[in-house]
């Protein structure tokens, strides 16, 4: 396990808002006219992400009391696809009020071909030792979500802010094989986050002061795994 300590420079705060996704149009509109200069580096794209645990469902236990110290496993790739050319395991780690995040850029794979075993080997060839052991320990692939993102970028480029909608999760805890056909209940919501590193927070708070939304611990791992666990 990776146990160096994160610079200040890569801790970040997040900031999280929940709404009705008819709303998106209305945020859309305030985030353009704000006057932090919000522009949009590239276009919308659709983001999914496998979700690895541990068979005890630790890291799913851990983010839903809100454990100080924390982590989360997945593996990400973009686009309208399930058969990516490269992918990244990512690390989500938390620490208090703030987080970071591990990458471990992999090749792709087509998840429509074979089974999980398959699929983790795949990616477990690209990674270096402290990669492994991430995956080696989270081994379960619990769901696949998949979203809309729309990104913004303040304008001297130090806060960034996300709009997330059209969320489909798919419960893999039980399949030997990778499932894309049969979609949990979800409600439909919008999910606005700023994500900012320490020295931003007191701007990044100002900035968000007259946004029309609730503030709202939000996890998608976590809503994703209760979606599939009551359906």
């Amino acid at each position: 396990m990776e146990s160096s300590e994160p610079t200040l420079d890569q801790l970040r705060h997040e900031i999280k808002f929940v709404a009705h996704a008819s709303e998106r149009d209305g945020v859309t509109q305030w985030v353009r006219s704000h006057w932090a200069g919000f522009s949009q580096p590239y276009p919308d794209r659709t983001i999914n992400n496998v979700y690895f645990d541990s068979f005890e469902l630790a890291a799913f236990h851990e983010n839903l009391s809100g454990t100080s110290r924390r982590s989360k496993v997945r593996w990400r790739w973009y686009g309208d696809t399930a058969a990516p050319d490269r992918g990244t395991l990512e690390v989500k780690r938390r620490r208090g009020g703030l987080g970071w995040k591990l990458s471990y850029r992999t090749q792709g794979d087509d998840l429509t071909q074979g089974s999980w075993l398959r699929v983790r080997q795949k990616v477990r060839q690209d990674l270096d030792a402290a990669g492994r052991i991430w995956l080696d320990t989270n081994p379960l692939a619990v769901l696949i979500n998949r979203y809309r993102r729309r990104y913004f970028v303040s304008g001297d480029g130090a806060v960034r802010l996300t709009v997330d909608w059209n969320q489909q999760v798919y419960d893999q805890k039980l399949r030997s094989r990778p499932n894309f056909r049969r979609a949990a209940n979800l409600p439909d919501t919008l999910v606005v986050e700023l994500k900012f590193p320490v020295r931003e927070y007191a701007r990044a708070s100002a900035m968000v002061q007259k946004l029309p939304l609730r503030l709202s611990r939000n996890s998608k791992y976590v809503i994703g795994v209760q979606a599939i666990t009551s359906g």
